[in-house]
């Protein structure tokens, strides 16, 4: 293969018309090996990413727009405007680069969240599978460049134009491209007619076009705006347009009520002034509408949602929309699968059990075919004394070993290879699904690798996939010539025990098939039944993921069209039983914490998985979803499917705990047990990662897709899309989502706060009246800003990006219809609010009256005289003493229960360099805001201060002691906000549970053997 060969972007070529050999030379790729990173990142430079132009993105515009169009602004240039006809220009300036300041700092804070955002939604479009370095990888989907080998499975959204060159069965849903409703059926039949329409280009397929079928290869043709999809400027995926999530809904609503607020407070002003118009009251009046506002509410609710979609992204969550941020901290229950989620998905075949030898096992580990089958400890596969390797391979003696292999081997889509990079050290690796490649590392532990068994001369005919309805897989080969004579077809089968002996009519035993049927049985099916349960379960209960294998030989009619025209019930009939193979998946090591950590939060989990209920039991108790101690068999927390999808909705209600663990399960089973959850007012996330998975997953209140495993389809339903497949990074997940929440609750509360202290002072204020009958602002307009956006903002913001508190997993999970405002936030917002205003009013009043003569003096409120002297000292005094009290307050806000005043708690403060550094910053502008000459009086409105520090202190000081007090009352009277169930009481609670006969629709043992 030609190596590092300049490619040129060139104009539309019709692949279609072209040999796999003629576009493989020219990509210079290999259908094997596929290209080497280091090509694939010099032709992404070449063509560039993978994706459409103009679908969107962030637009700047859009987002300083949403900075200026605004009630906040428009109040702002109402009172810029009056303080220029007034020829205060100071004030008027200073509120002009406050507007000019905000947006820009608006702005800046939300077009780098929204970057942010959508670069990591972008993350969770489809991804890519692809050949690169002689291995599969999972690549994002815009990183696919021309030359690419791609591979296609069912429920895939295809994410490039290609040249099909291997291909099985393979159906692909075009109608957005051709408008035809039928799926297309592809092959590999060179067309000769350049302008073929689209539909009849059997040998391609196309961008966001969806596998409904079967599995194919293919060489990527075209990426982006060159593929038939880009050429016609649509896209199917898209991530979703600008959410309106719940809480920006509840934002929006408190926005208009605060609006309203704000309304009403103008109205008081002018009648307190007996609606006699001036510019003093008008700058009053809108002094107190911003003192309503919380200006820096939006910037900090986007870069706390960014600042959590990121803090996501690195525990390899990525959220998809933005409402499963908020829902994730309401979560009561997980619904999980098991495999690859719960288990490490590297499975390996240990044990094997055969009618006529009895138990085999396998020793060897990953994907390295050095391994030996033993049989009561001698070796079966590599020349033991009973059954000689070359036996295996092609002796009579050994034929139902043979078959067992040989149908491992071939009922099987894996690929098993070995490096040859040199820098590899001849390493094995593994294309397919994790179950099969066990299964291949078996067959070439026997010898019977699957590419030694096609050279001589298997030939697949058909393939029937493996379909989570039916749980079971077959495929039809046709064996090899014999003395000239076409060989014999063979149907090979693999799947659940269940669902395997139901299509089994005979059993092998030796080199003897017996009957299970009619007057020749030599076993009642019953009988055999039973035998093949105590087998499953004795592997089973080891933790084993048990699959059944069975054949026949098939003589197929006269006429009949075996790559379309059999009927898989016809097919899967009439088998004969051949064994059963154990293989283990070891559960992931943070698994286990992980749900003990579920349990403390008031979390509970459930495993909804396709395994033998023994299996699903052994691995729930290694991870403690059930206590290790209770029986599997009579036991409610434990059923099938066909058990819980038997009963009515009614029975279902009347279960007093719902199944922890549902083996055999189907895509309708998670539906109903997400139903059942929503009945009992219960919030649900469910893991999902095939195609059928789509409907649970839309249903549940956040449906959570892998990203390793899972299809595209699936991704595309759910909410939020693992990285690493682990269930571990859901717990993590839900933690973030609690964090986010408790962290919006805070800034929200020391905003609010701050906005009803101001409110206080200038209200409580109308009743100061000056020499002309005006009232006198306790503090100016540019005071008010300063505090609201200056000091305030960045403490919240601050606050926004808290860590998590120690207790974040201890408590229970909030309730769906919480908003912002619960009633702990709501009383938290006035009391700390009345005591700020308060608190400031106060020293404003012990200034002027007690130091000052409560001389109020005349026009104090737009200039600085001799006479205002006393109002301006205690101007100051109040805007120095609020400023302070926010600072701490902010402090405050850190813990809603627990005193945030302590050593210990102050030691941590240092981990939010935001929060500890904007406070810090904060109380050093009070500074040069009092004692700049002309700043002070020209634009604050307020004059220097001395003796007035020790009231700002006092102020402060009483109120850490009256917060303190507050918080210690609250510790004494409200409900605990700890758990009070803990991961052992919880583990005690089902084995009371177990014991108390409640057995309704319970696994019996007349049950567990069916």
């Amino acid at each position: 293969m030609a190596k590092n060969k300049t490619i040129q972007v060139e104009e539309d070529i019709p692949f279609h018309v072209l040999s796999v050999e003629q576009v493989a030379a020219h990509y210079s790729t290999n259908t094997l090996e596929g290209l080497t990173s280091q090509e694939a990142t010099e032709r992404l430079r070449t063509y560039g990413n993978n994706e459409l132009q103009g679908n969107g993105g962030v637009k700047w515009y859009k987002v300083l727009w949403r900075q200026v169009a605004n009630t906040l602004v428009a109040i702002l240039l109402i009172a810029t405007a009056l303080s220029f006809a007034t020829k205060d220009f100071a004030e008027g300036g200073v509120i002009l680069v406050i507007i000019i300041m905000n947006a820009a700092i608006g702005f800046w804070q939300e077009f780098n969240a929204e970057k942010t955002m959508e670069a990591l939604r972008n993350m969770s479009s489809p991804t890519a599978k692809v050949i690169r370095d002689e291995v599969r990888m999972i690549i994002p989907n815009n990183q696919a460049v021309p030359g690419d080998i791609m591979i296609f499975e069912d429920g895939d959204v295809i994410g490039a134009d290609c040249r099909l060159f291997e291909i099985f069965n393979l159906e692909t849903d075009e109608a957005l491209l051709t408008g035809e409703s039928l799926p297309v059926q592809k092959n590999l039949d060179l067309i000769e007619t350049e302008d073929q329409p689209l539909g009849d280009r059997l040998n391609m397929v196309f961008s966001s076009t969806v596998v409904v079928k079967g599995r194919a290869k293919g060489i990527v043709t075209s990426t982006g705006m060159k593929t038939q999809i880009g050429q016609i400027a649509t896209s199917l995926m898209g991530a979703g347009g600008n959410e309106t999530t719940p809480l920006q809904k509840r934002l929006n609503r408190m926005a208009y009520f605060i609006s309203l607020a704000a309304a009403i407070l103008v109205l008081i002003v002018f009648a307190v002034h007996k609606f006699h118009y001036s510019n003093e009251v008008a700058i009053y009046a809108i002094s107190v509408a911003i003192a309503m506002i919380p200006e820096g509410l939006v910037a900090v609710v986007t870069l706390t949602m960014a600042f959590g979609v990121n803090r996501m992204a690195e525990v390899k969550a990525i959220v998809r929309r933005l409402s499963s941020l908020e829902s994730l901290g309401a979560v009561t229950n997980i619904c999980s699968d098991k495999t690859g989620t719960l288990t490490q998905s590297k499975m390996v075949a240990v044990r094997m059990w055969i009618p006529s030898d009895g138990f085999y096992r396998v020793s060897g580990t990953g994907f390295d075919p050095d391994g030996e089958i033993y049989k009561q400890g001698e070796t079966v596969a590599h020349g033991g004394s009973k059954v000689p390797e070359q036996l295996v391979v092609q002796g009579e003696e050994s034929n139902h070993l043979l078959r067992v292999l040989q149908t491992a081997s071939l009922c099987n889509m894996s690929e098993l290879r070995k490096s040859t990079r040199p820098e590899s050290n001849g390493e094995w690796t593994a294309i397919g699904d994790p179950t099969e490649i066990a299964l291949q590392v078996l067959a070439y532990k026997a010898g019977l690798a699957k590419p030694d068994l096609l050279s001589q001369g298997f030939k697949l005919i058909a393939e029937f996939p493996f379909d989570s309805s039916v749980k079971r897989m077959s495929v039809l080969y046709q064996g090899p010539e014999k003395e000239g004579r076409s060989g014999e077809h063979f149907i090979f089968l693999k799947g659940a025990t269940e669902r395997v002996l139901g299509c089994c009519t005979h059993w092998r035993d030796g080199d003897h098939e017996r009957s299970l049927m009619g007057e020749k049985e030599e076993m009642s099916r019953e009988e055999f039944g039973a035998m093949i349960t105590d087998k499953v379960d004795i592997l089973a209960e080891k933790g084993l993921r048990v699959l059944t294998l069975a054949y026949r030989r098939f003589q197929p009619a006269p006429g009949v069209d075996l790559v379309h025209g059999l009927v898989r019930s016809e097919v899967e009939q009439d088998m004969v039983f051949l064994g059963l193979v154990g293989i283990y998946d070891p559960p992931r090591a943070e698994s286990r914490p992980a749900v003990l950590q579920c349990y403390d939060a008031g979390i509970r989990v459930h495993m909804l998985t396709g395994d033998h209920p023994s299996t699903a039991a052994a691995i729930a108790k290694e991870v403690a979803i059930i206590p290790a101690d209770v029986p599997v068999k009579d036991n409610s927390l434990i059923m099938t499917a066909s058990q819980f999808d038997a009963m009515s909705d009614e029975q279902v209600d009347q279960l007093e705990e719902l199944p922890r663990v549902v083996a055999r399960c189907s895509p309708n089973t998670k539906v109903k047990m997400i139903a059942a959850l929503h009945r009992r007012k219960l919030f649900a996330a469910m893991t999902g990662d095939g195609v059928n998975d789509s409907p649970s997953l839309k249903v549940a209140d956040v449906g959570i897709a892998m990203g390793q495993s899972g299809s595209d389809v699936a991704k595309q339903a759910a909410d939020i899309v693992l990285t690493d497949d682990n269930f571990a990074t859901i717990v993590q997940a839900v933690a973030e989502g609690r964090r986010i929440f408790a962290n919006i609750q805070k800034f929200i509360a020391h905003l609010m706060s701050t906005n009803v202290a101001e409110i206080v002072v200038l209200i409580v204020g109308l009743a100061f009246k000056d020499d002309d009958g005006m009232a006198v602002f306790p503090m100016s307009a540019v005071q008010i800003l300063f505090l609201n956006m200056i000091t305030s903002s960045p403490p919240a913001m601050g606050l926004g990006l808290e860590p998590a508190s120690a207790s974040n997993m201890c408590e229970p999970p909030r309730s769906p219809k919480q908003g912002l405002f619960s009633f702990e936030v709501v009383m938290d917002t006035f009391v700390y609010g009345l005591t700020m205003g308060a608190l400031s009013f106060s020293a404003f009043c012990t200034v002027l009256f007690g130091f000052n003569n409560g001389n109020l003096g005349s026009s104090c409120n737009t200039e600085y005289t001799e006479a205002c002297e006393g109002v301006f000292r205690a101007r100051a005094t109040a805007y120095a003493s609020l400023t302070l009290l926010l600072l701490a307050h902010a402090i405050n806000c850190r813990n809603i229960r627990s005193s945030s005043w302590s050593m210990k708690s102050l030691k941590t403060l240092q981990k939010n360099k935001m929060l500890w550094l904007s406070i810090v910053t904060g109380a050093l502008v009070v500074i040069p805001c009092i004692y700049i000459p002309g700043v002070n009086h020209s634009v604050f409105k307020h004059t220097n201060i001395s003796y007035e520090w020790g009231f700002v202190v006092i102020a402060l000081v009483l109120f850490i002691l009256l917060s303190e007090l507050y918080k210690f009352i609250k510790r004494r009277t409200m409900k605990p906000l700890s758990v009070r169930a803990n991961s052992e009481l919880e583990m005690e609670r089902m084995r009371s549970f177990t014991s108390q006969n409640t057995r309704v629709g319970s696994i019996t043992e007349t049950e567990h053997k069916s």
